[in-house]
């Protein structure tokens, strides 16, 4: 009979060591089932983690698909500290794209500065939008935060596809589900010319430090920490729980709403049906592998986008299926919740108890 045992004290190192096995343990993995599938593993390897980056234009497309889960992860774990768990990431995301595209199309023929800020704050306010609406049924009706926020992707991506084959779509794109070109004002400036690098890098890096700012250094993220370790002793301390669900619920929605609006403004162009690959659920693989820190966020993300990358290399140079890119995300989570069980507990092998017959009963068989 196995039985986990806790252990007497966590290992702090370890916390910090666990997502480098896990990627570790993944690698490994992936180097089996490369050689399963009749593919050279050492290759298939160099095709995910290395040719995808390994020139200047690789390098900026890893940045252009970094944003939109960097801004997602860091959002999500302001909720995930204060242990509220948003699995909505992807809807709010959705929705910020949504809503930043109609603002961005109502402004086609306009020009000026003040475009682009409109657009980007319509897509944060969508995000808000959708992860207020989990809010208030978590906080007033004591609803499942897990089950609404899922539920309410489907909704989303639902909504999403409603307005880009109706009220969104353009009158003149032969047909095609997708709205019309974004107008140059609210379209997001490139960074770097000759690539794809955008704006929307700067303000993920931008919600990097605010967020590290928030939770280590004001006293409403010292609130949000002691809510989430003791929801018992925030109240008894006098903390508004209330207040601060709606708010860390609302934060990682505005930040995923503006990484949805990041990529219609940015390296799309204009709403389309397929904004997001999954940014939103592999967010919270990234959160969780960066330990909520921002900066171990920061790097999960890099790693993260690096993993898209690398499927479509793989698809494109081994003949390899897209769903490897799911693949290494689910075994990542994996090996990531395996090694945290295993740093928190220890495994016994403890031998199956046989209780032995009465004698009044053996004693009776044989009378029998």
């Amino acid at each position: 009979m196995i039985k986990l045992e806790p252990r007497g004290e966590r290992s702090s190192t370890m916390a910090y060591l666990s997502p480098v096995l896990a990627a570790v343990l993944t690698m490994l993995t992936g180097l089996v089932v490369f050689t399963l599938l009749g593919v050279d593993p050492v290759e298939a390897l160099i095709t995910i983690l290395y040719v995808p980056i390994s020139d200047t234009h690789g390098l900026a497309e890893l940045c252009v698909k970094t944003a939109p889960i960097l801004l997602c992860a860091i959002g999500l774990s302001v909720a995930f500290k204060a242990k509220i768990w948003n699995i909505g990431a992807e809807g709010q995301l959705l929705m910020g794209g949504l809503f930043g595209s109609y603002i961005a199309l109502q402004l086609i023929e306009a020009e000026g500065f003040w475009v682009l800020p409109l657009v980007l704050i319509a897509g944060a306010l969508g995000g808000m939008v959708w992860s207020g609406i989990a809010a208030i049924l978590k906080v007033r009706f004591n609803t499942n935060e897990i089950l609404t926020t899922i539920m309410m992707n489907y909704i989303a991506l639902n909504v999403l596809l409603w307005a880009v084959h109706g009220p969104l779509k353009d009158p003149e794109g032969y047909n095609f589900p997708e709205s019309a070109l974004f107008g140059e004002s609210a379209l997001l400036p490139i960074l770097i010319d000759n690539t794809r690098v955008h704006f929307g890098m700067a303000l993920a890096l931008f919600a990097v430090v605010a967020v590290w700012v928030l939770m280590s250094r004001s006293f409403y993220g010292f609130q949000i920490k002691v809510m989430g370790m003791d929801a018992g002793a925030a109240r008894l301390s006098g903390f508004k729980e209330k207040r601060l669900a709606y708010f860390a619920l609302l934060l990682s929605g505005g930040l995923a709403g503006l990484a949805g609006v990041g990529e219609v403004a940015g390296p799309i162009g204009q709403l389309i049906p397929q904004i997001s690959p999954g940014y939103g659920y592999a967010a919270i693989i990234v959160a969780f592998l960066g330990r909520l820190h921002p900066v171990g966020i920061l790097l999960a993300s890099l790693l993260m986008a690096l993993l898209y990358m690398g499927g479509e290399m793989a698809q494109i140079s081994l003949g390899l299926p897209l769903a490897l890119t799911g693949m290494f995300q689910g075994m990542l989570l994996f090996y990531l919740l395996a090694c945290d069980v295993l740093i928190s507990f220890r495994i016994r092998l403890k031998p199956k108890k046989i209780t032995p017959t009465p004698p009044s009963i053996l004693a009776s068989d044989t009378q029998g």
